[in-house]
Formats: structure tokens, sequence, C-alpha cells
């Protein structure tokens, strides 16, 4: 039966139907007139209104959760309703189909990116346990078993409730149904504070160590004796009539330790409830497929380490500088260049260049204070426009190259955004590296263009598409300083991969690049269901035959024994389009970490190499099959999708850092425990980071001294 705490809809002569258009669990999309009823709150404190609904074009009676324009600007709010969306679709993913179904709330669609973003739920089973009054000892077992089961399967998910309670708990004569998806997290995830004694757990209320299933135990038992005594127990500890109630105290006498650590896991607690459910429960859930998709990715790891590391001089600009002639890439023309305190220049007034005279200054700190402020006149290409580069970029030893590569509309400048935002939020502090802008003012345009519109909200302008000569566009570049003092330029390229023409200069670049970061877009590489709505939007299909930047640039650059040698990361981005999705739910959720665990690489990039191998085919793990050290990464730039232009409750990235980490830390500026290669090969030696003073910049105490050479031009 449904209850009446979901008011009927507006009948005839009442207001005009809505129109509803929402993403159902397939993926697919409906478009539908809506009659909606009252709305109100199932609990003061959390932001969702709740109202009944009935879709005009079948007559489907549904269950409308959704958040005002008002709460949808609050992104803990959209967050909750992320939750309860996540959870309600993997359980019907899983047990779609299956008897254990019912124990949840079945969704019905959804429709989350934009401004009052909202569920559907087919309408709920029974009573809520509040209202209960009388329940026979053979409808306790049963509703202690079914509980007992949905907190099981919760379980076997990594998944645990916070929010078990006589609220959230239905009855309907025959089975329960758990309700309040919206407080279920991550088990090992920190515990937030959440509920009210005494159904959440103690340590639960306050907000203390890392969420565990048998904080639900607790919240169940709970939920027990008040259904059995009609009042609620103690808040820290067992009921003193526990021994009273026998079938209570005979089954779930433990369930009432104040510890979590003394209390059974949902899996024990239904065994002595319901013996071989759990099992059954087994038999019935689809087999997992990821093994075969580890042995893949284990068998591509032994194939990559049976190569060796290169040990051929490199070319281009990385053989000059490592030759000790101090010469670095410029970021804009792409020719060598190095420093010459003959063509420097600085600012005056009218933000002016005029020519840099160092002559007559000796003081050291006020020399060094007017070097950093410095530009150089680049001449390298006569041909290319006018362009300077800032002095602290030539003279701290070969600057790190990173390229991002993938076609246009992939997301790379949103990500690339993103990512360097969250170096100047301190991102990098936890791996012990500071930064500081190469060129203060060009630093500030960048925010001032990019990255304080995309927190804004607003999406930000697609980059004009690269010319045929134009391959690499620079970016922004960085100083990143160690623990130990140690400073080195970081420059940042979107790569047009397509556009890469069989010439010298492009040949050059890529020789000298350090590292790339290879963009996958979902939609083009995915043909999964939930990912037509955005093909739809923006016109594009789904290519098998990969990203054409990837080929392009990988079929330019020269393998050694078999394998390229660049340090490489792979990303899935716009991951947000599958957030529900696992893995992919799985990475997105987890808090940025403050190490770097090889292990916890590893274990990403096995997930997102099964998902690529299973729906998107070869080509588009050719980057990782091809590169010797390469991880791959799951992240979003903006945490949703746009709505007419702007993301509704702003961009919030996930993940974006994680991929430059593995970069560094396979260059060696972030240390991880053991040997660097573990994060791409589990062995293997890890190269080095080559010191300003073997890269032809003499350290003399203050890496911004010019050279003697200089100094005596």
């Amino acid at each position: 039966m449904t209850s009446t705490l979901y008011p009927q809809p507006e009948g005839p002569g009442g207001p005009p139907p809505d129109k509803l258009t929402f993403t159902l669990p397939s993926g697919r999309r409906r478009a539908t007139q809506v009659r909606v009823g009252r709305e109100f709150r199932r609990d003061r404190l959390l932001p969702q209104l709740i109202r009944k609904a009935v879709l005009d074009d079948d007559g489907q009676q549904c269950v409308q959760v959704r958040l005002s324009a008002k709460d949808a600007a609050n992104p803990a709010a959209r967050a909750l309703l992320d939750t309860e969306a996540g959870t309600a679709l993997h359980l019907h993913q899983l047990l779609g189909g299956t008897e254990y179904a019912a124990l949840f709330p079945r969704i019905v669609g959804h429709e989350l990116d934009t401004a009052e973003p909202f569920l559907l739920y087919a309408p709920p089973r029974g009573t809520p346990v509040e209202r209960l009054h009388v329940m026979s000892a053979t409808d306790q077992e049963h509703f202690t078993r079914d509980l007992l089961l949905a907190l099981h399967l919760l379980d076997g998910q990594g998944l645990v409730s916070r929010g078990v309670s006589p609220a959230t708990v239905r009855w309907d004569g025959a089975k329960a149904q758990l309700w309040g998806l919206e407080s279920v997290t991550r088990t090992g995830a920190p515990r937030r504070p959440w509920g009210r004694a005494p159904f959440c757990a103690p340590e639960q209320r306050r907000g203390e160590g890392l969420a565990d299933s048998r904080d639900a135990v607790w919240s169940t038992a709970q939920v027990l004796y008040q259904l059995v005594t009609g009042r609620p127990g103690p808040a820290d500890r067992p009921p003193p009539d526990l021994a009273e109630h026998r079938k209570l105290d005979r089954t779930l006498q433990d369930a009432f330790a104040p510890r979590a650590a003394d209390r059974p896991t949902p899996a024990q607690a239904l065994d002595v409830v319901a013996p071989d459910t759990a099992r059954r429960v087994r038999l019935a859930l689809p087999a997992d497929e990821s093994p075969t998709d580890q042995e893949a990715f284990d068998a591509a790891l032994r194939r990559k380490r049976q190569h060796p590391r290169a040990d051929r001089p490199r070319q281009g600009a990385a053989a000059e500088a490592e030759r000790g002639n101090g010469e670095v890439l410029c970021p804009y023309c792409l020719e060598n260049i190095r420093l010459d305190l003959t063509k420097l220049f600085v600012t005056d007034s009218r933000m002016q260049y005029k020519p840099l005279n160092l002559k007559g200054i000796n003081n050291t700190v006020r020399r060094n204070d007017i070097m950093r402020g410095a530009v150089q006149k680049c001449v390298a290409d006569p041909a290319f426009p006018e362009h300077f580069i800032p002095v602290p970029y030539l003279t701290y030893g070969r600057p790190l190259t990173v390229a991002m590569v993938g076609q246009s509309s992939t997301g790379k400048s949103h990500l690339l955004t993103q990512m360097i935002a969250a170096i100047t939020d301190g991102g990098l502090e936890p791996f012990g590296l500071t930064w500081q802008s190469v060129n203060p003012e060009q630093h500030a345009k960048f925010v001032r263009e990019r990255v304080q519109p995309l927190r804004n909200g607003k999406v930000l302008d697609h980059t004009a598409a690269l010319g045929l000569d134009d391959f690499a566009r620079f970016v922004e570049s960085l100083l990143l300083t160690d623990d130990r003092g140690r400073v080195r330029p970081v420059a940042f390229f979107d790569l047009g991969g397509e556009d890469l023409v069989r010439t010298d200069a492009a040949l050059r670049f890529l020789l000298g690049v350090d590292a790339l970061i290879f963009v996958v877009d979902p939609a083009l590489a995915l043909p999964l269901p939930q990912l037509h709505h955005a093909r739809e939007r923006w016109g594009v299909e789904v290519n098998p035959d990969g990203d054409l930047a990837f080929g392009t640039v990988l079929d330019r650059l020269p393998k050694d024994g078999g394998c390229l040698d660049v340090p490489t990361a792979v990303v899935l981005g716009k991951a947000d389009l599958l957030r529900f999705q696992p893995p992919v739910d799985r990475w997105l959720s987890r808090p940025a970490p403050n190490s770097l665990d090889p292990d916890a690489v590893r274990a990403e990039s096995r997930d997102v190499y099964g998902l690529l191998r299973r729906h998107a085919g070869p080509a588009w793990l050719r980057p990782f099959e091809t590169i010797r050290r390469c991880t791959l990464h799951i992240a979003s730039a903006t945490g949703s999708q746009e709505d007419r232009g702007r993301y509704p409750a702003g961009a919030g990235p996930r993940r974006v850092l994680e991929p430059l980490l593995a970069l560094l830390a396979m260059h060696g500026l972030i240390p991880v425990p053991g040997d660097r290669d573990a994060l791409a090969l589990g062995e293997t030696p890890a190269i080095e980071w080559t010191p300003p003073e073997q890269a032809g910049v003499p350290d003399s105490g203050d890496p911004m001294r010019p050279t003697e050479r200089n100094r005596s031009e």
C-alpha cells in the first residue's frame, strides 16, 4: 500500500501539468507531462523536498525527491542528492530482476545537472516503522532478517548506511524496505556527524574514526529495540532491560556494544538471525567480470617490464640541456634558447618593455630581485611574432615540459585550468612542493581569464583550433620548489595532436617533452547508454578507432626497445558523466590523498584499464600499451555538466591533481615508498631529476645568479 505521507496530485481544474525530462536507469531519456502534489521534508535537517508525482503519458505514479533552486546552489546539498542517486542506481544495476531489489527504493529516473535537480522513485512500500505499534513475533523475525540483509548487500559493495532509523525503514506486512539512501557513505571514509541519538552509533554521532558497516548494525538494533518496547534505547550503551526481551537479547545482544569493533558485522548478525541467507544472496548476484580485466592489466605490465629503460642519449632540447649548454625550449616559438644578458628587458610604469642594463648594479639582492622580474627577448625564430621569456624560466635548468594530448572538445582546457588552480591552492604542499609564478603578470591573466570564471560556474570558451604550424599551445609555467630547496620550472602545453605535421619543429618539440597527459573523452570512447544524451547534445559519435590526436603523437615519437619511455598519464576526463558507473563512482568519491601510494595508483590504473578494455576497445588503450611508464586516472574538471552555459552549483573539480602527482613522482619531484617506477610498473629503477648544475646552470647558492659566461658577456 502507499503511505498517505505522499499526497495526491491536484485533480481536475488544478494547475496544468509541468514538462519533465529525465534520464532512465537504462541511460535513455524520457520526456513527459507530470502532475505533482504538495511537498514536504522528511527530515527538517535535510534539504530534500518530497512530493508525489503522476507521469501523464502513462499514469505512472512516482515519488519525486528534489532540491529547490536555493538549496541546489549549495554544493553540499547537491552532493547528498548525488549520493542518493548513485546508491539507488548502483543497487538497481546490482539487484534489478532479483527478489532482493524490493529491499530498497526503486529508482525511476533522475535529472541532476540542472538548476532544480531531482530523482524519481516508484512509490514506497508499507508504513514507516515509527508509525507501527504492533508487530507479531514472526513479523519481527522477517523484519530483522530483511533489514540485516539490506545492510549486508550494502556492505558487499563497500557501502554503509548512516541513516537507519524508524523514519527510514518501512514494513508492508511481508517485507522491509530501507530508504534514506542520501545517508550512505563508503566504508572506511572519515565519519561525519550524522543522525540523531540513539539511532546513530556513538562514533557516528561524534564524527570520530572511519565509517564501518557495524555502525549500521547498532542502528538496526536500536530500531528493533524501539519496535519491541515502544521506546528508544540508551544512546551509548546496551539497554538495561535487554535480557527481558529474549529473542532480541539472543540475536543482537552484541550489536548494542558501545564500540564498533565489539559489534558483529551485518553478515555475522544475519547468520545468527537467518543462517545461510548470505550464501543464497551471493549465488543470486551477477558474477564479477573484473578478474579477467585484472589479469589482462597484469599481463600488460609484465610485457612492459621486459623492455629495459631507454639508455640512448635524448634528442632535441633535452639533449642540448644534458650536454650542459644551458639551452631550454622556448614555450612560444618552440626553438632552443638560453640566457643572454644582452637581450633582457623590464617593463616601465606604462607596461612597455625597455632594455635592462645590469652594469653598475653590484648589490646581489637588488640584482636578483630585478632579474626575477625581467624577461628576455627571444630571437630564435625571426619569422615568429615578437615574444619575451621570463628570466626565471631560463635560470633553473631545463623546464619539465608537460603536454596535454587530445582532440578538441575533450575537456583538456577545463582539466588543465583546474589542475593549475589546484597547484596554486596549495595542492602540492602535502607532497613537499611549493610553487611560484614564473611570470606574475601572465599568471594573473590566467587566473583572471580562466580560473575565476570557471570557479564561478562559467563554461570556458573553447580554445581556437590549432593551425598546421601551431601544433602546441603554451598555457602556463610555474616554479616548483621541493623541501630541499631545489627549484624546477614546469611548463604546460596544450598539444593539438591531430594537427601535427611532419616538420622538424614538431619532432624537436616532442623529443623535448618530459611528460604526456592523454585525455580520454568518455562520450567518444565508451558506447554506454548513459552517455547517449551527452553525445546527442554535442553532436558526436562513439569512435572505436580512438582519438586521432593520440595516434598522431604516438606515431611521431621514436620507440626504445619496443616501448616509448616518456612518463605518461591517461585520464578518463569528464568522469562526472559516469559518476554512478563502477568503478568511476568509487574513485570520484575518494578524498584527495596527502601521500602517494603506489598500490592505490596501480589499483586506479587497473580499474580504468578494465573499463576501457571492456567498452572502448584497443585503440583507446594504445597510449598505455605503447608507453612503458603509464598510469591511468579518473578525473572531472567540473563535477557536473553545464546547464545553459553555466555549472548550476559552480565547477567542483574532482581528482584533477592525481595525474600530475604521478608524473611528478616518476620524475623524482615527489617521493614515493620504494622505487618510483612502482607507480606504473611495480618495479625497475626510476629516472632521476637532473639538478640545475648538471643542466648547464651552476649552483651558486642562488639559482637566480647568472652564469659566469653570461656575466662576462
